[in-house]
C-alpha cells in the first residue's frame, strides 16, 4: 500500500513537471496557481501517506497481538495435551493394577477352590476309613470281646473286655485318631502299654488293622498273666 502512494506522488510530481515546463512563458499569476497547488497537492498526499502508515501500523500491531494469542493458545493446547497424557497413563496404570488384583482374586479363588476339594476328598477318605471300623465293631465284639466308641476329636476308643478271668468286665482300652497326614494315631492307652507306639509304627507301615488290634488285646492279656 505504502508503495502504490509513493509511485502515486512521483506521477503527481512528474505532472506537475511537465505543467509547470509547459506554462514558464505565461503570466506570473499563473506560476503563483501552480505552485499553491503544487502545495495542496503534496499536503493532501503528506496526509493520505501518514493515514496510510498509521494503518498499517495498527494492522502490525494487530498481527503481532493475533501472533501472541496463537502462541498463547499453542501453549494452553500443548499443557492440556500434557495433562491429558498424564492422566492418560494414570488410567492406564490403575487399569493394569486392576487388572493385577482380579488374577490375584481369581488364582486364590482356585487355591482355595483346590484346598477345598482336597479337604473335601480328605474328610470323604476319613469317613470312609471310620465308617469301616464302625462296621466291624460287632465283629470285633463278639470274637475278640471288643467295643468301638466314638469320642470327642473324631477319636475312637476301643474297649476290650474278657481279658481278665478274675474281671472279665474291666475294660483294658485305648484310643485311635488320623492326623493331618491320614495315618493311625494312637494315644490314652489304659492300662498303659509301653509297646503301643511299636504297634503303631507296624500298622502305618503294613495298614493291617486286624494284626494290630490283635497285637494289643495280646499286650493287655500279658499285662493280666505277669
Amino acid at each position: 500500500m505504502v508503495e502504490d502512494e509513493l509511485a502515486l506522488f512521483d506521477k503527481s510530481i512528474n505532472e506537475f513537471g511537465s505543467k509547470f515546463r509547459s506554462t514558464l512563458s505565461d503570466a506570473p499569476c499563473q506560476m503563483v496557481g501552480l505552485r499553491d497547488a503544487y502545495k495542496d497537492s503534496v499536503k493532501s498526499l503528506t496526509e493520505k501517506l501518514s493515514v496510510k502508515l498509521k494503518e498499517e501500523e495498527r494492522m502490525i500491531e494487530m498481527y503481532l497481538e493475533y501472533k501472541n494469542q496463537v502462541n498463547r493458545q499453542n501453549e494452553l493446547i500443548q499443557e492440556k495435551k500434557d495433562n491429558l497424557l498424564k492422566l492418560i497413563a494414570e488410567v492406564k496404570d490403575k487399569k493394569q493394577k486392576l487388572e493385577d488384583l482380579r488374577r490375584n482374586i481369581q488364582d486364590l479363588k482356585e487355591e482355595y477352590s483346590r484346598k477345598k476339594e482336597t479337604i473335601s476328598t480328605a474328610n470323604k477318605a476319613n469317613e470312609e476309613r471310620l465308617k469301616r471300623l464302625q462296621k466291624s465293631a460287632d465283629l470285633y465284639k463278639d470274637r475278640l470281646g471288643l467295643e468301638i466308641r466314638k469320642i470327642y476329636g473324631d477319636k475312637l476308643q476301643f474297649i476290650f473286655t474278657n481279658i481278665d478271668p478274675k474281671h472279665p468286665e474291666s475294660p483294658f482300652l485305648f484310643s485311635l485318631s488320623l492326623n493331618e497326614a491320614r495315618d493311625y494315631e494312637v494315644s490314652d492307652s489304659a492300662p498303659h502299654l509301653e509297646c503301643l507306639a511299636e504297634f503303631q509304627e507296624n500298622v502305618r507301615k503294613t495298614n493291617n488293622f486286624s494284626a494290630f488290634l490283635a497285637n494289643v488285646r495280646k499286650a493287655f492279656t500279658a499285662m493280666v498273666y505277669t
